[in-house]
């Protein structure tokens, strides 16, 4: 049965609080309810009061009571990204010096402007990342909200140690020893999740051990850290759920996913946390970006210097000259099938992009991203679900974020077009809140 909690703003006591009325909308709250037309939402300091049905909320004449009429338009959660990498890319330079409040900052913006109003960087942080989310959770923040893994685990010299501006930035583990240590610092600095990266990049790089691995999810789990895992190959997913892993951090690309894995995700609850398909994409798109290069949303979220050089001849025969290059088409479609097959056998999932390294563009991608799972099999239902209710979940803040109810920080997206039509609508934004800031 559909539950809506009238308001009436007389009683809550609110004196001199903001006080915002968003009303005339259909609203789509996240948790899988029919929309509902001709809604209101009425947020109070940053959290919603009452969203619902616009008959059900009694709203008496008040002289600081801002009302806001948005009729025609659609109102739908903010998107919450579950797999970024935050400040150290700089035009198409990866390198940790690039980690400063300002460029931090900077990101946060581009992602809010394009409705991703939380964000989880995945093990490639400098400490600042600690203030800047300290800052957040003790105000309203104006930019996407920061969870944080800090620095993620590999082994001595091990992937993506090797690739650009990333010598030092996990943690090289060779002994349970020094898993223990760090794992211990991590809690103590209170993350928000483990990260790990298991893959050899088809052969060209050291991988972790799997013993390490076991020793990281269980040191981790010890302080109530859930374990997330970039991994690429169907035998090293099915070992690290066996060891108890919360969520794979991409999808599975170089073979279908089988029973084995879906029963065991299932039984033990792993969640495909996130698809990553535009990481695929970003592997192989560059060599032939006339389409990408003539879309009006990349080249708003893009420097006009960056997109200068994906132009050049130069820099597009280098992006097709991988060994590998004419494999990376056959691997995004794989984890399209892939996601497809999980989501539809009940395995738990939610969203994310892997957005922030050279080339992977946050806000843009986020978009991009929601497109190739509708091409995968995924209603725009499902799709907001993954990226709101979902998301929120996983990180156990559902309680505060996630979906559009009553107690919750109002983050949310304004557009002028309905999402759940066609998914690709949620480029029409037409406002972005994030605790109730109007940031667009």
């Amino acid at each position: 049965m559909k539950r809506y909690i009238a308001v009436a703003v007389g009683m809550i006591g609110i004196g001199f609080a903001e006080t915002r009325l968003l009303e005339n909308a259909t609203l789509i709250d996240g948790t899988g309810r029919a929309p509902v037309p001709n809604s209101a939402v009425l947020i109070v300091d940053g959290r919603i009061k009452y969203a619902g049905p616009k008959a059900g909320l009694k709203t008496p004449p008040r002289q600081n009571l801002e009302r806001i009429d948005l009729k025609g338009k659609y109102i739908m959660p903010g998107i919450m990204n579950m797999h970024g990498h935050l400040g150290n890319t700089v035009g198409l330079v990866q390198d940790p010096k690039n980690f400063t409040k300002a460029n931090l900052n900077k990101q946060l913006a581009t992602y809010a402007r394009n409705g991703v109003t939380s964000v989880v960087s995945m093990g490639s942080d400098q400490p600042v990342v600690f203030d800047v989310r300290a800052e957040q959770r003790t105000a309203r923040p104006r930019t996407s909200r920061i969870f944080t893994a800090y620095r993620g685990f590999t082994g001595k010299g091990g992937y993506p140690t090797t690739a650009m501006g990333m010598k030092g930035v996990p943690y090289e583990v060779s002994t349970k020893a020094e898993v223990e240590k760090y794992v211990n610092e991590l809690a103590t600095q209170k993350v928000d999740l483990v990260k790990i990266w298991v893959d050899d990049h088809l052969g060209r790089e050291q991988k972790i051990s799997m013993e390490l691995c076991k020793a990281i999810i269980e040191n981790a789990h010890k302080h109530n850290l859930k374990v997330a895992a970039h991994i690429f190959y169907l035998d090293d997913a099915k070992k690290l759920v066996s060891y108890g892993l919360d969520g794979l951090a991409h999808s599975v690309r170089d073979k279908p996913v089988d029973a084995e894995l879906i029963n065991m995700m299932k039984s033990k609850g792993a969640w495909q946390l996130a698809a990553t398909i535009t990481r695929e994409m970003s592997m192989f798109v560059y060599a032939h970006p006339e389409k990408l290069l003539a879309d009006p949303l990349f080249l708003s979220n893009v420097d006009k210097e960056v997109v200068d050089t994906l132009r050049t001849p130069a820099y597009q025969k280098k992006a097709g000259s991988d060994k590998d290059f004419g494999k990376w088409p056959g691997f995004a479609e794989t984890a399209k099938k892939n996601l497809k097959k999980l989501v539809d056998s009940g395995v738990k999932f939610s969203y994310g992009t892997d957005t922030g390294p050279p080339a992977r563009f946050s806000g843009y991608f986020e978009h991009w991203e929601m497109e190739l799972m509708a091409e995968s099999g995924l209603t725009p239902m499902q799709i907001v679900e993954s990226f709101s209710k979902h998301a929120a979940n996983f990180l156990g803040v559902s309680k505060d974020l996630g979906t559009i109810e009553e107690g919750h920080w109002a983050d949310l997206v304004v557009l002028r077009k309905n999402p759940l039509e066609n998914i690709r609508n949620a480029r029409e934004i037409d406002a972005v809140y994030i605790a109730g800031n109007h940031i667009r």
